[in-house]
């Protein structure tokens, strides 16, 4: 009684089925190699015969090579002990019906219908585990990516809840799995008892945009650490989405840029240096183009003396021997020319030392030496221009570090912007001292020209401002005068009053081995 209340069960409490097949075709094919992988946990097919009028059927043949009893006659087939039921894959009614009416008690008969449901029905198990299979394989990999990982991974809920994180994070956060899980990632992170969004809105909060937008987004924060310094991390998030589009859940994944950005910062710092390297060289090529037109009538001077002397020699000579007095006259004549000549070359050494381009070395100078040197260049450009210039340079030397390539670029642009500002004639006023209370060598250059407006003075050294008209001047001159005086340490003071004048007043800290 119990076997037939419970006619698949086996002795282990697995269930199992005795099958016999009718039809030979590839339906059969299919079941036979189905039930030959046991892909039921909990149930065991077990395939005993099968039965095809045509002995080439390829179902047939299959069991033949598998060791499966066949026949041509489905009566054979209930002749097999504890045989269960008969699957009918022909789709022929007759045979259907001779099945049905032949099985002996306790044989069921399944037609070729069910067959196809049964079928659609391991397809669509097959399916579903091999999605599950495939699940299951993806969280293996995303575990394995986000334990491997260098950067530190948190799984978040919409309500900042931490409901996964990886072991660089916990690292991070200097807390162990167990105790991140369930917390909250500004507790842990910033150690706030609020969101950043709420608490510090000027953190900003990428789990906050994320579930606005929909979006993944991206913020740096800084964040504490135990030596009191900071570290910058570069935090990205992205939703978890359902397949409604709804958000339930962030993936934000850390990156610490403390290095990197150390890195930029000295970089952009080194290329500004260049950048300002090549500003000075530009603006020394400007300023060499002004020496240059200034320069040509005082060298054309000269010259013109030089061929004059020249030609009165040759006129002497070419009439007779030169005469005692004449010889005399040469002297005379070979002596100024010689001036005029070491004049000429003193203005051309000038220029091209002016023009010169090379690294900057910081040595001890002394300040008395690169003005004289400026104003020499200048001088010529003030007498054309009816400018007077008065000197006042310290009797003792004033020794300071310096790069003097700069220091010359710097002054120079205060006495062209002083000569420019003088153009119908002025006093120009250059002034060296030690400042012994502040210990500084200090600089004054005073013009009486048209002054600087009040509401023009905070910007002057705005690098491009200018009140020129345009093509007389870039802006850059006195930008590349603030750059310099800080780079060597310095200050620079400006008094001016409109129609009246201005005055420069630079200071540099005084060399340590004077």
């Amino acid at each position: 009684m119990k076997q037939e209340e419970e006619p698949f069960r086996n002795e282990v409490g697995d269930f199992h089925i005795n099958l016999a097949i009718v039809g030979g075709g590839k339906a059969c094919t299919f079941f036979l190699g189905y039930f030959q992988e046991k892909p039921f946990p909990f149930l065991t097919v077990n395939i005993l015969g099968v039965c095809d009028v045509n002995p080439e059927a390829e179902g047939l043949r299959l069991a033949q090579k598998m060791g499966i009893y066949t026949t041509n006659d489905f009566r054979d087939l209930f002749k097999i002990e504890k045989l269960n039921a008969v699957l009918e894959l022909t789709s022929e009614r007759e045979v259907l019906l001779d099945l049905i009416r032949h099985r002996p008690k306790g044989v069921d008969v399944l037609g070729h219908n069910i067959s196809r449901v049964l079928r659609t029905l391991f397809l669509a198990g097959d399916r579903l585990r091999s999605a599950q299979q495939q699940v299951a394989i993806e969280k293996g990999v995303s575990q394995f990516l986000i334990e491997q990982a260098n950067e530190r991974i948190v799984v978040l809920e919409p309500d900042f809840t931490i409901i996964e994180a990886n072991k660089a994070y916990c690292e991070a956060v200097g807390q162990s799995r167990k105790e991140v899980i369930g917390g909250h990632c500004y507790e842990l992170t910033h150690g706030l008892t609020a969101p950043c969004s709420s608490s510090h809105p000027e953190l900003g909060c990428p789990l906050v945009e994320t579930l606005r937008t929909g979006e993944s987004a991206h913020v740096i924060h800084e964040h504490p650490i135990a030596d009191g310094n900071a570290q910058y991390c570069d935090m990205v998030t992205y939703p978890l989405k359902d397949q409604n589009g709804e958000i339930q859940g962030v993936i934000e994944v850390w990156r610490d840029i403390t290095k990197e950005l150390s890195s930029r910062w000295e970089r952009r710092v080194n290329e500004l240096k260049e950048d300002m390297k090549k500003l000075i060289q530009e603006d020394r090529m400007i300023s060499l183009g002004k020496l240059v037109a200034s320069s040509v009538h005082e060298i054309n001077n000269p010259i013109q003396g030089l061929l004059t002397f020249s030609r009165l020699m040759e006129t002497i000579l070419e009439k007779s021997e030169p005469t005692p007095q004449d010889l005399d006259e040469f002297r005379n004549y070979l002596s100024l020319m010689s001036s005029e000549l070491e004049r000429c070359g003193d203005i051309i050494s000038g220029l091209l030392s002016f023009s010169r381009q090379s690294e900057v070395e910081f040595k001890d100078v002394d300040l008395n030496e690169i003005l004289e040197q400026v104003i020499s260049l200048t001088q010529h450009k003030m007498e054309i221009q009816g400018i007077q210039l008065s000197t006042k340079l310290s009797a003792t030397p004033l020794i300071f570090n310096a790069g003097v390539n700069q220091l010359q670029q710097c002054f120079l642009n205060l006495i062209f912007n002083a000569i420019e500002a003088m153009p119908q004639g002025g006093q120009l006023t250059v002034v060296s001292e030690l400042d012994r209370p502040s210990n500084t060598v200090r600089c004054q250059i005073q013009d009486t020209g048209h002054g600087i407006a009040d509401q023009h003075l905070d910007h002057i050294f705005d690098p491009f401002f200018t009140t020129k008209e345009e093509g007389e001047g870039t802006g850059l001159g006195l930008s590349i005068v603030y750059g310099v005086v800080r780079r060597h340490e310095g200050r620079i003071e400006v008094n001016s009053e409109e129609g009246k004048g201005t005055t420069f007043i630079l200071s540099f800290p005084v060399s340590e081995t004077s």
